[in-house]
């Protein structure tokens, strides 16, 4: 019986176990998640019960055993943790303490928005810091070189939450260049639903002035969430262009002749895009999770602003299906990436 099932495994296409392994690993990551998570919410100081009634309401014994026994918090921890499990292998995140709706319907609605964010600042990193790295490798220790090279350790230093602070201030009181905070203005009206992205809403549908209005405000959140990854994917693009730019293949193909464009972006850039790719990945889901600080200040309503809602609600359910998904996004994104190592570096998907 072994036997046969590891013929059958071996008969399958190498990228394919290759994918199988990794959503296998992925599973029990996200197991592993909900147990950290569920061991968490059951040691942080406060109660949620008064958190959610309130003083008053919480000090009758009969409403408090009533909303115990309602969210099952009544029972003893592990039978909580197991219904929790049994729910959410049929996609029931439970009730949200401070809104009385399915967890679920919550993070399909703030969802959206902070994809929409993570997304344009992924987009604005790559292109910052893979331009950046590429600029600072062909010229090692010139002063281009130099000046990106703090302009990335800057990037890397500065704390998200306190740069949020400085950009809104300056850009929106100060210059006014920024339109302030939310995804549209007070009163504009939302682009058609199609995929809950007002900017790819706007433009599958033709709205040109939601469009507009929905970039002007998404620029300045995503590019204070984009700094950091500048930072990060400039210093591994200019470390992966120079070890790149020392190998034999690259000396030979400048002996030939070739333009210095074509050897940068076919014979360098190309072996580095591993490098790059890895670090891509972690840095979008470490996007997710510095979400939380930037729309917090922006006001930007995605899974940040509730989870940061729910903590200060002690909303257990709420908290624990923010990280559920993050950690699922996350694995998500990874298991995307090593696909993508895969098909550059056939060599790791190998057995």
């Amino acid at each position: 019986m072994g036997a046969s099932i590891r013929s059958i495994w071996y008969s399958v296409p190498s990228l394919l176990r290759f994918v199988l392994r990794r959503l296998a690993i992925g599973v029990l990551l996200c197991i592993g998640v909900t147990f950290v998570s569920f061991t968490l919410t059951q040691v942080v100081p406060g109660d949620p019960v008064a958190a959610s009634l309130g003083d008053y309401a919480s000090s009758d014994p009969e409403t408090v055993a009533a909303f115990r026994q309602r969210f099952g918090l009544d029972k003893p921890v592990h039978e909580q943790y197991v219904i929790y499990l049994t729910k959410l292998a049929q996609g029931d995140f439970g009730e949200s303490l401070q809104t009385r709706r399915p967890v679920a319907a919550d993070l399909a609605h703030y969802m959206s928005a902070t994809i929409e964010l993570a997304v344009v600042a992924m987009l604005i990193a790559m292109i910052g810091g893979v331009g950046l790295g590429i600029i600072a490798a062909i010229t090692r220790d010139r002063w281009p070189d130099q000046v990106i090279r703090v302009v990335s350790l800057a990037g890397v230093s500065v704390p998200t939450f306190w740069l949020s602070l400085v950009c809104l201030y300056v850009f929106f009181f100060q210059l006014g260049w920024s339109p302030g905070v939310g995804r549209l203005s007070p009163g504009a009206a939302a682009p058609m639903q199609i995929t809950g992205l007002f900017t790819l809403d706007a433009l599958l549908t033709g709205n040109w002035k939601a469009l507009g209005d929905a970039l002007s405000h998404i620029a300045l959140p995503a590019m204070v969430l984009a700094i950091y990854t500048i930072g990060a994917i400039t210093r591994f693009t200019r470390a992966a262009m120079l070890d790149a730019l020392g190998q034999d293949f690259v000396r030979s193909a400048r002996a030939k002749g070739l333009p210095e464009r074509s050897v940068i972006l076919t014979h360098v850039l190309r072996p580095a895009l591993a490098a790059i790719v890895t670090v891509s990945g972690m840095a979008f889901g470490r996007m997710l999770g510095g979400a939380v600080l930037v729309e917090s200040v922006f006001s930007w309503p995605g899974l940040g602003e509730y989870a940061y809602r729910s903590a200060l609600a002690l909303d257990l359910r709420a908290i624990m299906g923010v990280s559920l998904v993050i950690a699922a996004v996350y694995i998500l994104v990874n298991l995307v990436v090593d696909i993508l190592y895969a098909v550059i570096d056939p060599r790791i998907r190998l057995g």
